[in-house]
């Protein structure tokens, strides 16, 4: 089951978990009232996963590709992980699942406040369209990830502020549809 909190206020390194004092869980009704999605998939048959296979079918996620986020495979590794944790939206819902390792996703929940969500191995989650996230490594300082698609992959990342976007104006109509 994911595990995903209130943020605390803290500016302190981005890969510890920064849990709200008091501890503030979120669970998945919730998220799923952002629009975000979430699965639990066996990593170590993600080649041969019918489940696999039938989301992406229904989901019609048809381009991907795999990512190993840590200093010995990304190129230009530091550069990148500040990249990803800047505050940003995409114009396409973002898909990913992770195979092996860790890290943490933060969006922004309906009155701004950060969500963090943990996400280990056989973790699969979609963020919508225009809303704001971030994404770090946890202190294990390693993931490897299957990116996925609707269509070609697209990788412009809009920084906050973004409002101006038909995808943010769209996210927040879905919003305010989820009273």
């Amino acid at each position: 089951m994911v595990q995903a909190w209130y943020m605390d206020e803290s500016a302190d390194d981005p890969r510890r978990p920064h849990r709200a004092e008091p501890s503030r869980p979120v669970g998945l009704e919730q998220l799923r009232r952002l629009g975000v999605l979430y699965w639990k998939l066996d990593a170590d048959k993600y080649e041969n996963d019918p489940e696999l296979e039938k989301i992406r079918k229904e989901r019609n996620y048809c381009w991907m590709d795999i990512i190993t986020i840590c200093k010995d495979k990304l190129p230009n590794y530091e550069d990148k992980i500040k990249v990803f944790y800047e505050e940003h939206l995409h114009l396409d819902d973002e898909i990913r699942y992770i195979l092996d390792g860790s890290g943490y996703f933060d969006v922004r929940d309906k009155e701004d406040r950060w969500i963090r969500i943990f996400m280990e191995k056989g973790d699969m989650i979609t963020l919508p369209a225009g809303i704001y996230h971030r994404f770090s490594l946890d202190e294990q300082n390693y993931v490897k990830a299957m990116r996925l698609f609707v269509g070609d992959p697209v990788w412009t990342a809009y920084n906050r502020p973004a409002d101006h976007f038909e995808a943010r104006g769209r996210y927040l109509e879905f919003l305010a549809q989820t009273v």
